[in-house]
């Protein structure tokens, strides 16, 4: 199907199979569709900008006012994926039990709660246990990912993902331009003390989260369909509109074209049909789900991709600081934001070169492929950033830039690959890939706790485990591509 640019704003086709849209409205919220897509990146968004918002202060402001150590800082932002690790592993499975959209709601609920008793924080244990809990935000992600997946077709779901995750990520830029000029307008425009300004800031992600969770109840639908609850009734009957039509293929009915909705054939059919199988979550089809060597591979690269933008962007701003002091506080944390930001371009990309990719060669072996090359060539940009150790801005600027094009274009094209992989538990394989992400970051914070400031060793050290690793996962699928290609 060819991009048409009115498909932008227009009502989309709509598979008559499973009810999904085959193109994105981008710029239209009137339509189910596109407020469905509008309302997921917003709610990641947000979500992030609030899971994020401490780092930008933590580097100067809150470090002073509660007298933090840097090994204290340094177990905040641990405490902060773990939780998130948490609480995506079981959202997955909640996305496939109660439908992504009431799991969205109760993550977005769950997580504004300590974001509006950050004020409370008075010190170190009490802002570590307070970021454990706000980190359950970072668990946004896989409703985010299940619900966009439940409303658009596969020939344009790879896109859907990248653009509702790349822009939802984004928050987690926007937080160190937004969070700074709140405190900044707070102490010089309402003469509010540092003490009290950071913690009145909190306030605004509160209400913006809150309201997005009310908006969600009351104005969008589970899936394409309705109900949640309604899934079962609609996957009995695509499996038997499935089995009419195949049965009539095989007696050689002459009016099988009329016991099918659209002009498909029985292998569309049967693909589109299949593709809406999701089955409730049970304990030897999750363990199935889970250790299968296509969920294996996507949780290895997204450990890589993922688990470096979250370890990064909570000590950027800190690196920033410590090479170039000139900066100050707001100025490296708006320095800082830029690698959060490129997620709005970046990461779409991913999705959209992989979905290309795939239109193209009509094989999954190109989009893992090109995951995998993603991921390599990041890890090669973070063993240079780690040995060079930039003092230099533009050497250190784009030296990040090239690193963040790589690692974001990553994380789109796994999402782009995850709903291929059993689409009957893609809550549960969304929730384990994006929780593989958080336990990337933990482990490179890790290296980090016990590195104090040597920010460049927490570059150099991940980027060459990184390469090694996706070298050898992508040399074993070459040899299984040309295996398939190429059988004895």
């Amino acid at each position: 199907m060819a991009f048409k640019v009115a498909s932008l704003w227009q009502a989309p086709t709509v598979n008559p199979i499973n009810n999904k849209a085959q193109s994105i409205p981008i710029f239209n919220p009137f339509n189910i569709y596109g407020r469905v897509f509008l309302l997921s990146w917003w709610s990641f968004f947000i979500a992030f900008w609030s899971w994020y918002a401490f780092p930008p202060l933590l580097t100067v402001t809150i470090k002073k006012d509660l007298q933090l150590s840097q090994a204290q800082v340094s177990t905040s932002n641990i405490l902060a994926l773990t939780s998130t690790l948490i609480v995506r592993l079981t959202a997955g499975a909640a996305c496939d039990r109660f439908g992504p959209r009431w799991t969205f709601v109760a993550v977005l609920l769950a997580g504004a709660i300590p974001t509006a008793l950050a004020g409370t924080v008075q010190s170190a244990s009490g802002l570590i246990a307070l970021r454990f809990f706000i980190g359950i935000l970072g668990g946004s992600f896989v409703p985010c990912q299940v619900w966009t997946t439940s409303f658009f077709d596969k020939n344009i779901v790879g896109t859907a993902n990248a653009l509702t995750a790349g822009w939802g990520n984004a928050g987690s830029g926007i937080t160190y331009f937004v969070m700074p000029a709140i405190f900044d307008s707070l102490v010089q425009r309402q003469h509010l003390t540092a003490h009290t300004a950071w913690r009145v800031a909190f306030i605004v992600p509160f209400i913006l989260i809150t309201g997005t969770a009310m908006v969600i109840i009351f104005f969008c639908p589970d899936a394409p369909s309705g109900n949640w609850s309604s899934r079962a009734f609609d996957m009995k009957r695509q499996t038997d509109q499935r089995d009419v039509y195949v049965n009539s293929v095989k007696l050689g009915s002459n009016d099988s074209e009329n016991r099918h909705p659209g002009d498909l054939d029985e292998e569309d059919f049967v693909n589109a049909a299949s593709w809406e199988l999701v089955e409730k979550p049970t304990y030897h089809g999750s363990v199935k789900a889970i250790i299968s060597l296509p969920t294996l591979s996507l949780v290895v690269a997204y450990f890589c991709t993922f688990g470096t933008e979250l370890a990064v962007n909570s000590f950027l701003g800190a690196y920033y600081a410590e090479n170039f002091p000139s900066l100050g506080q707001t100025g490296s944390g708006r320095w800082a934001a830029m690698f959060g930001l490129l997620n709005a371009v970046f990461r779409p990309m991913g999705g959209m070169i992989s979905d290309v990719v795939y239109r193209l060669t009509g094989s999954l072996w190109a989009k893992k492929m090109l995951m995998h090359s993603l991921a390599i060539i990041m890890g090669v940009f973070m063993l240079i950033i780690g040995f060079l150790d930039p003092h230099d801005k533009a050497v250190m600027m784009g030296l990040v830039t090239g690193l963040a094009f790589f690692e974001e274009a990553g994380n789109g094209s796994v999402f782009s690959l995850v709903p291929h992989v059993y689409p009957t538990s893609n809550g549960l394989v969304t929730g384990v890939t994006g929780a593989a992400g958080n336990l990337g970051g933990i482990v490179y914070l890790l290296i980090l706790r016990y590195n104090g400031k040597a920010y460049a060793k927490v570059f150099w050290v991940p980027g060459s485990d990184q390469s090694l690793k996706d070298s050898l996962e992508g040399a074993e699928y070459l040899k299984g591509m040309h295996n398939s290609l190429f059988p004895l």
